[in-house]
């Protein structure tokens, strides 16, 4: 275990496996092929592990805004928490939630999120993912696990998130920090593949995302992490978003394994934001 349960390694998987304080997630997904990620979950993943959907069980419904990857109601993760045998009471003792995706946390720091904001902080990521996982030679299954009754009884965290409105009344005030986690061409607004507008929010700094791990999927060494933050550490508050609200929460377990606590995700995200601009950009 490290970074204070925030990342286990797959030899600390393994070896934890039959303990039934911890439930492991699979959070595999493509965003151009919805499908890929339950299919890959069919074919083989790691024992007990059962499969969270992005659109199905990490998102909520489409609306006209609120981004493309709307926040899930707390009380429908709750049920499936439960349901995967989660406690989240004191008797028993929290269970800890693993999550893992093949995207370089993409879609499993999407899970430790949420599950921070529902309140239950023993919450944590398998480093280098699936990926990881099979390079030690460790059994995967197609065996779907038995679905438990565990306990979740959700204490939402309603300052880890932010709306439009926040993110304009906030972004220009001093100590606020507005991060954009995508790629540089997409902050840049030099390509734009999937929202009908190109650039960034006025204001907005660039940490993409993709720079937390390396080449291989591993999240980079602490000191990495801490230095990356360096220039806004002193910040307080900063607010993150991307494109919908997934892999900003990248950018935010890395702020939190740098030990800085003052994130919150714009849950709406660029996806949001355009939702509320013409295609000239204006208003």
């Amino acid at each position: 275990m490290t970074e204070s349960q925030r990342v286990v390694s797959a030899a600390w998987l393994w070896d934890h496996l039959q303990d039934p304080q911890v439930v492991i997630a699979d959070c595999r997904f493509s965003l151009t092929d919805p499908i890929w990620g339950q299919q890959q979950y069919q074919i083989g993943h790691l024992p007990g592990a059962y499969y969270l959907d992005l659109n199905r069980d990490l998102s909520g419904p489409l609306q006209r805004h609120g981004g493309r990857h709307p926040l899930p109601h707390p009380d429908t993760l709750s049920q499936t928490f439960t349901a995967m045998g989660l406690h989240s009471g004191d008797s028993p003792p929290p269970t800890l939630l693993v999550a893992y995706d093949d995207s370089k946390l993409a879609f499993a720091a999407r899970l430790w999120w949420l599950a921070h904001y529902l309140g239950h902080p023993r919450v944590a990521v398998l480093d280098g993912g699936f990926t990881a996982w099979q390079r030690a030679g460790y059994s995967v299954t197609s065996q779907l696990p038995l679905w438990k009754s565990g306990r979740f009884i959700p204490q939402l965290r309603p300052d880890y998130v932010v709306d439009i409105a926040t993110v304009k009344a906030h972004k220009e005030l001093p100590g606020v920090a507005l991060v954009d986690a995508r790629e540089a061409v997409r902050y840049r607004g030099e390509q734009e593949p999937i929202d009908p507008i190109a650039g960034h929010i006025p204001g907005a700094v660039n940490y993409p995302w993709q720079e937390i791990t390396d080449p291989h999927g591993y999240l980079r060494p602490l000191s990495e992490q801490q230095q990356r933050w360096a220039g806004l550490q002193a910040a307080d508050e900063i607010i993150v978003y991307c494109g919908s609200g997934v892999t900003a929460c990248v950018d935010l377990l890395s702020l939190a394994i740098a030990g800085i606590s003052t994130g919150k995700l714009y849950a709406g995200s660029w996806s949001d934001w355009c939702s509320y601009q013409s295609p000239s950009g204006d208003s």
